[in-house]
Parts: C-alpha cells; structure tokens; sequence
C-alpha cells in the first residue's frame, strides 16, 4: 500500500509541475508587490520620455507676440526682448485661420460663458474671423481639451486652464499674433 501511495504521489506531483509550466500568465502566480511604505527605487519605476517643445518658429516676429503654430499645435508666448516666457500645447478649432499676423481684438472675456461648443470656457482672447466666426484662445472650465466636432463652425482654440490663465494675463487688446502653418 506504501508503494501504491508514493505511486500516485510522484503522478500528481509531476502533472502539477506540468500545469504550472505551461499555465498562461494570466493564472501565474502574482509577483510580490512593493510595500506602499517602502520608498520604491528608481530604477522601479517606469521612465516618462519628456518631448521638448519645438522651438519658437524662425521668421515668426520681433517683439512682444503671440505664435500660434497650426501644424504642432503650439503656442509660444513671447516677451518684448524676443524671450519665450511660456510654450504650450492647444487643441485647434474647427476653423483655423490663414497664416499671417492679428490682433487681440475687443472685447476679451474673462468670466465663465459658454463656447460654440456649448463648452462653458474662460478667458477668451478672440484674433481673428473665419467664414463669420471669431476664432480666439481659450480653456474650458472643466479642463477638456477635446478635439472638435468638424460639423460645427467653431473657433475655440482650447488650451489648459493654467495656460488659459497666463494667455489671459499676457495677450492684452492690440497683442500681435502671428499665425504660423
């Protein structure tokens, strides 16, 4: 009976080593986690590749402007000296207007309202008309960026609240922006 018993003993313990080594990873046994008040090491955690902004573009201006890049989806605030005080990246309207140099037109709206979108956004800086619609920087209160509906004639060039805030500040009545493809 002893011999019978280490029989069946040595069978189940080679078709467990069978179904453990050819077991899908989704039924494996789980790895050990980090404790959550062990300081992880760095070497753990997963490397964010950080993407430069690209630089202002040449031949955009002199001077205290606003860039606004269709193609990168960028816009550069930029200082009296020519120094970039701030880059960003934007969520272009359904309409974009022609490449060349505007204004920050009259009147700019800091308060909530609601977009074309039917978005409630804050702090437009309207520059430019496209077929009829004003097109102008500006961030929507619930922080989306999304892309717009291309069968609506909108001109919200969406951005971040914080970058909102410093479009706000910097980009006065009578601000050139300059459109670049």
């Amino acid at each position: 009976m002893a011999g019978l018993t280490a029989a069946a003993l040595a069978v189940v313990g080679f078709l467990a080593y069978q179904a453990s080594a050819n077991a899908p990873d989704s039924v494996a046994v789980p790895k050990p986690k980090v404790s959550s008040s062990a300081p992880a090491a760095d070497h753990d955690k997963p490397k964010e590749k950080k993407k430069s902004p690209p630089a202002l573009p040449a031949g955009s201006g002199t001077g205290k402007r606003v860039v606004y890049a269709l193609k990168d989806r960028q816009v550069w605030l930029v200082d009296e000296a020519g120094k970039v005080t701030r880059t960003f990246e934007v969520m272009p309207s359904a309409l974009n207007p022609r490449p060349g140099t505007y204004q920050v037109g009259a009147p700019r709206q800091g308060p909530p309202t609601k977009g074309s979108d039917g978005v409630t956004i804050e702090h437009v800086v309207r520059f430019a008309m496209v077929d009829g619609v004003s097109v102008g920087f500006s961030a929507a209160v619930d922080g989306s960026m999304e892309s717009p509906d291309p069968s609506l004639k909108t001109g919200g060039v969406r951005m971040s609240r914080a970058d909102g805030d410093a479009m706000w500040e910097f980009a006065i009545v009578r601000t050139p922006v300059v459109v670049v493809p």
